[in-house]
């Protein structure tokens, strides 16, 4: 009953190797077949090449860009690029004040605009927009027109022209909806400025103390805006999602939830209240990215939460990428794209194959020691090599299509150094059971009492390695990442081989006749492993045995005796 029930616990850890092996595989053809992915992992831009955008900062003139400013940009820019699934790809500077960006690849386009997108996020106070009417060509805000005269046609009152006039400021602006913010001149700027001369003039690196002229995104309207009352540097977290309807019910159009930190809360909350006792375009709150307006809703009522939904002509994947922008911070400068050239490997193929070249070798090496030190026992270690290998390439191809991993040099190296984590653990559960065989038991009892005490080992070995590659991977930027990634995932392999098919085949093993009769040749002989060690010192020596062999009994005997032991032989058992 008990060898049944051994044998059948065994072959459902091999089944179960097996559905997951499997499970990889399935994961992998639906994501060639449907998302047209490849069957191998996708490769590093050592191995590749890929495409490199060189930014070059927007300052003001008369100012540079400080050094803390660009190390900042860099760190933000970084985790942008890792937000979207791209791995490898590397972040650097040129010159003090350029940003490098080079990406494995071909980026698809939210990759390039999470990049190219400085993600300078301002809410301004509208001043003057198409809600602006004229009254015998001078222009007053609508309410204003309506508050003078309540039966007014509104169709009648004319539109924007060249001769239409502001007045000049009656007095200092007390906040940020004050009209006394807008000149005549600026009024003239806001009527025969197109979009692209507004745009061309750098209203991203505006001041943020002074009103700003600027257009929507879709270049379809022009603003005249108030300065600067809550910015994306207050901004706590960012998420994508779909829009709530009037009656709560999910819309199918998307928009970017925010979240601001206290001081932003308070700014926030002080505006709205505000803008709720404004009529016409001063009660609209104007969202600016980067110098243009995305969206600027009306204001039904205060928001004290701090939790304001940006709402515009979103997309699922624009949606994301604004909110990782926000959600990691705006660049603290404006940057415009120099350059993007496509650039070739920097290491190559050649290279590629060295480290392939190294790691067959190495794996050849600890075959050849296998068989040599575990003659047929050395199937097992062979058998398992190899299921960790196609294991750890399901797992590896799996997460390049689905989380973009791509593999470096870097990775390769920590694949080749697995091997070696690897046959340590065979060696550990193998040296184990030759203790028992050692100590009197038979095969089958030997495999399973070896098992208990070598997978304490076996565990505290592999979560040291795992804690090291966490470790590495949280600490490290760039191509050390992926050698720590390899490393954790290789590390996980590892304890699966061993818990689901090494143990289990060993079980296997153990009850056939060429392993359990001790076969000279199986690894396992009694008789060849030397002394059966008794304890206190003891050992029972096999007289059937040739003398050399016994001498060599007696000197591995020797070098099993703990220090106890020794002094026990020495005064006769006697301690």
């Amino acid at each position: 009953m008990a060898t049944s029930s051994t044998s059948s616990r065994a072959t459902r850890a091999l089944v179960w190797l097996a559905v997951i092996i499997l499970g990889f595989g399935a994961l992998i053809a639906s994501g060639v077949f449907f998302d047209k992915a490849g069957w191998v992992p996708k490769l590093a831009l050592d191995l590749e090449g890929g495409t490199q955008i060189i930014l070059s900062p927007q300052i003001a003139a008369g100012t540079t860009i400080t050094e803390e400013e660009l190390t900042q940009a860099v760190g933000i820019i970084r985790q942008r690029v890792d937000a979207t699934g791209v791995s490898e790809a590397e972040v650097t500077t040129q010159g003090g004040t350029n940003i490098v960006v080079s990406i494995p690849g071909t980026p698809d386009q939210a990759t390039l605009d999470r990049i190219r997108s400085s993600a300078k996020l301002e809410f301004r106070a509208v001043l003057v927009t198409d809600a602006t009417a004229f009254v015998d060509g001078v222009a007053t805000d609508i309410s204003k027109a309506l508050a003078a005269d309540p039966k007014a046609d509104l169709t009648k009152l004319g539109t924007p022209s060249t001769p239409a006039t502001w007045p000049a400021p009656s007095a200092d602006p007390t906040n940020g909806s004050d009209l006394n913010w807008v000149t005549p001149e600026m009024y003239q700027t806001y009527l025969t400025s197109t979009c692209d001369t507004l745009d061309a003039a750098g209203a991203n690196v505006a001041d943020p103390t002074k009103p700003l002229v600027v257009c929507s995104d879709d270049q379809a309207s022009k603003y005249i805006l108030g300065p600067v009352e809550v910015d994306g540097t207050m901004v706590s977290n960012a998420s994508a999602n779909y829009l709530s309807g009037a009656n709560g019910v999910l819309t199918n159009e998307w928009g970017v939830y925010l979240t601001f930190n206290s001081a932003g809360r308070q700014a926030f909350s002080d505006v709205t209240a505000r803008l709720t006792t404004l009529t016409g375009a001063l009660n609209q709150f104007a969202i600016v990215l980067d110098g243009k307006v995305i969206s600027a809703p009306r204001t039904l009522a205060a928001i004290p939460d701090g939790k304001p939904v940006i709402s515009g002509s979103f997309t699922e994947l624009s949606a994301r990428a604004l909110a990782d922008q926000l959600k990691f911070g705006a660049l603290p400068i404006g940057f415009e794209v120099q350059s993007s050239d496509t650039v070739t490997p920097t290491l190559g193929v050649a290279q590629l194959e060295s480290g392939l070249l190294a790691g067959a070798i190495g794996l050849l090496l600890v075959v050849v020691y296998a068989i040599f030190q575990y003659r047929a026992l050395a199937s097992v270690t062979i058998g398992s090599l190899g299921i960790a290998a196609v294991l750890t390439f399901v797992v590896i191809s799996y997460l390049s299509q689905a989380n973009g991993y791509r593999l470096s040099l870097a990775g390769v190296a920590g694949l080749i150094v697995s091997i070696g984590i690897t046959a340590d653990s065979f060696i550990v559960y193998f040296e184990r059971v030759r203790d028992e065989l050692r100590e009197g038991r038979t095969l089958v009892s030997a495999v399973e009492s070896g098992w208990k005490r070598a997978i304490r080992t076996i565990l505290v070995s592999g979560a040291v390695n795992f804690l090291a590659a966490i470790v590495l991977f949280a600490l490290a930027v760039g191509n050390v990442r992926g050698f720590a990634f390899t490393l954790g995932v290789t590390t996980v392999v590892d304890l699966l081989i061993v818990v689901l098919f090494t143990h289990p085949i060993l079980q296997l093993l153990a009850r056939t006749r060429f392993f359990s009769s001790g076969h000279p040749w199986s690894g396992l002989d009694g008789s060849a492993l030397g002394a059966v060690y008794r304890g206190r010192g003891e050992f029972r020596i096999d007289p059937t045995v040739s003398k050399g062999k016994r001498e060599k009994v007696s000197r591995e005997a020797s070098k099993r005796q703990s220090i106890a032991e020794r002094k026990a032989a020495e005064h006769g058992g006697e301690l």
